[in-house]
Formats: C-alpha cells, structure tokens, sequence
C-alpha cells in the first residue's frame, strides 16, 4: 500500500506539470542527474537479441553515473520496461489527438516523479513499479489493452446515484470508474476477499455481487449493485 501511495503521488505531481508543455517530445527518459532538468535523448529501438544486453529506450553514454537512468541501464528488467513504455507511449500519443500536448506535459511530469526514486530505500523496486503503473495507466485511458464494460453500477438503491466501471487487463489490473463527468483510473491492490482497487481519493471494492465505492476524501461508503444499462 505504501508503494501504491506513492505513485498515487507521483500522478498528482504530473497534473501540476501540465502547463510546462514545450515542443520538445520526449518518451520514457528525462535528465541525466538528480537536478530532473529537461534534457532528452533520442530513442535506441535496437532489439534485443541472444548474449546481448538490453538496452532501454535511451542512450546510455550520455547518462550521468549515479543516475536513476543509470540505474535503468544498469538493469535488464529496467531497461526492458523502459523500452515497454516507450512503445505504449507512442500508442497512446497516436491515439491521444488535440490532448497530444497534453499527454506530453504528464510524461514529463511522470518523468520526474521516476526520479524522485532516488529518494527509496529500494531503488530499483521503486523504478519497477513506477514503469508498470505509468504502462497500466496509459493502457487503461487510451484503450490499448483488452477491456470489459462500461458496467454500470446503482448505489443506495438511487437510480440517480450511478457509476461506470470498466475493468482493463493491465499488469496491475486497472479500472476507470465514471461519476457524471468525473472519473478516476483505480489500480488493483490485495484484499482478504472480493476484487479491490484504490485510487487517488476512492475506492472501488467488489464482493459477493455488492459493490462499495468511496468516491472522495473522508466520503461515506456507498452500497452499490451493478444493473443493466
């Protein structure tokens, strides 16, 4: 859970990044020290093969030792799913229209969030699960993976009270739950029974065909059913 609350804090550090957009683009990679600065580098697609050692998305040598990104070069499984981001990036970049700019600004923004993991007491496990929630996330909004729903889901016995989930097939599962016109991306975490999965400020916990949601901070627990649309 405490992994999960920190990269719940990097997502909100991306928001906040938002307007800094510049033309530049840039795919899974960002300064090559701790300083987060905006230099990029341009991508090694090369694959991998046979007594070869992996290479991520970005050119090793004009990394700074000591660097998260060396730390990235330094790691097979790292650099694998750097090269795993930047392939789903570029999905969701062509699949992301007029919010291209936008969708940018939050790489940038996760970028830094990444970096921060320097920070950890397990580096690499922080950068591992700093790349498989950022793929998730993207898989989940851009549509990339297998997805099941919109399910819509009736709480209080209040037809007005109404939720949207749909469940996507990311590693961690995902899902987007939709209020209105409000929407939260929610990953999945261990539970003693039932499906559960946390987001920012809600919650999402099915169990023996009852649903209960937690939609904002401190916001009572809703009993919810799924219905036909």
């Amino acid at each position: 859970m405490h992994q999960i609350t920190q990269l719940l804090g990097i997502i909100v550090l991306t928001v906040t990044l938002i307007a800094c957009d510049s033309s530049t683009e840039n795919l899974t990679h960002g300064s090559k020290d701790k300083t987060h600065d905006a230099t990029r580098y341009l991508i090694d697609s090369t694959p991998e093969t046979p007594g070869k050692t992996l290479k991520p998305s970005f050119d090793c040598a004009k990394v700074e030792s000591g660097s998260i990104e060396a730390t990235i070069c330094d790691q097979p499984q790292l650099a694998k799913l750097d090269n795993q981001l930047a392939t789903v990036y570029q999905q969701a970049l062509d699949n992301a229209g007029e919010t291209s700019k936008t969708l940018k600004a939050i790489q940038r923004g996760w970028i830094k969030g990444r970096n921060d993991c320097w920070k950890s007491s397990d580096i690499v496990s922080c950068i591992e699960n700093s790349y498989q929630y950022r793929i998730a996330e993207l898989q989940a909004k851009y549509r990339l993976v297998t997805f099941k729903g919109p399910i819509r889901f009736v709480c209080d016995q209040n037809p007005k009270n109404e939720f949207f989930i749909t469940f996507f097939e990311t590693e961690p599962p995902t899902l987007i739950a939709e209020r209105g016109d409000q929407t939260s991306l929610m990953y999945n975490v261990s539970s003693a029974s039932g499906a559960k999965y946390q987001g920012q400020n809600e919650t999402f916990w099915e169990h023996q065909g009852e649903a209960l949601i937690v939609w904002g901070y401190q916001a009572p627990e809703l009993k919810c059913r799924q219905e036909a649309h």
